[in-house]
């Protein structure tokens, strides 16, 4: 008799600014759709890109879900540590002609809107990026909230870069090897990230790697209606506000906050916000593109 799927959601942020409400509303979709389904919630720090760190950022980070009663259920998953995975990984595809070597700058292929189709330096060297090979195929997939989707990868991506020239790995590559060995079948984010979803699929299918589900949400908004984001410098949560923070969020997940009544207990709040979940309000308040 098999045994039934263990759900497995995750939130993994960069430390590269302090959370904000985006932040934690994306923390909660994805902790309240895993244990709304009797799954596992886990945190992965993607520390990929030291130039971009701030020091001490990832543990205040950490911190600070704490403070929310937002922890991982199985050790924290640091990306820092594990390039002999991305590696292995590298080599299969390069191995297996999916990945080659390119040198090509951005100047290069500004030609070409920035995208790799061809290399245009004719140079190849066996070093500088290593990108993957993309074919003239389009992905699709159904978005939990946003329905179907699909991109064409040569037209919309080109050849994708899996690690930099610079040495550092890619966030898609990372990605991929990452949520493949946590065993996540569940992928709650932020719908900038939507479009990177079919390069994620189809590297997984390269790598043979299952497919996770995935569900986007809307992005808050600041009061000019832009995204907030960590490398615009966007408030973080006001330590004496996190009762309200959590509102907020529930809030723009289409959720009732008056169900959280105690601003001293988050423990209480978070299993109250997880008992009246309903993704159904979610996918009400969705605007789909």
């Amino acid at each position: 008799m098999t045994e039934p799927e263990i759900i497995r959601g995750r939130f993994a942020p960069s430390p590269t600014g302090p959370l904000h409400m985006g932040s934690l509303a994306a923390a909660l979709a994805s902790y309240l759709a895993a244990k709304s389904r009797h799954g596992q919630w886990l945190i992965r720090i993607e520390d990929l890109d030291p130039p971009r760190e701030i020091p001490g950022m990832a543990q205040r980070q950490l911190d600070d879900l704490s403070s929310f009663a937002l922890r991982s259920e199985l050790p924290v998953l640091w990306q820092s540590r594990r390039s002999e995975f991305y590696e292995t990984a590298l080599k299969r595809l390069l191995e297996q002609d999916k990945a080659f070597f390119c040198s090509c700058s951005r100047t290069q292929l500004r030609d070409q809107q920035g995208i790799h189709r061809r290399c245009v330096n004719r140079r190849h060297t066996g070093q500088g990026a290593i990108r993957l090979r993309v074919p003239d195929e389009t992905v699709e997939f159904t978005d939990g909230l946003l329905g179907p989707q699909r991109q064409n990868l040569a037209a919309e991506t080109g050849d994708f870069v899996l690690k930099r020239a610079d040495g550092l790995y890619a966030y898609q590559l990372a990605v991929v090897v990452d949520d493949a060995a946590q065993g996540v079948t569940q992928v709650v984010r932020g719908a900038d990230l939507l479009d990177s979803t079919p390069r994620q699929i189809y590297l997984q299918r390269q790598l043979g790697l299952p497919t996770p589900e995935y569900l986007h949400i809307p992005l808050v908004l600041d009061a000019g209606g832009h995204k907030l984001s960590k490398s615009q410098w966007a408030a973080g949560l006001d330590p004496d506000g996190r009762f309200n923070a959590l509102c907020a969020a529930y809030r723009h997940l289409g959720q009732d906050d008056t169900v959280l009544s105690r601003p001293s207990d988050m423990a209480h709040n978070l299993s109250a916000a997880l008992h009246h979940f309903d993704l159904d309000r979610l996918k009400r308040t969705t605007v789909r593109g």
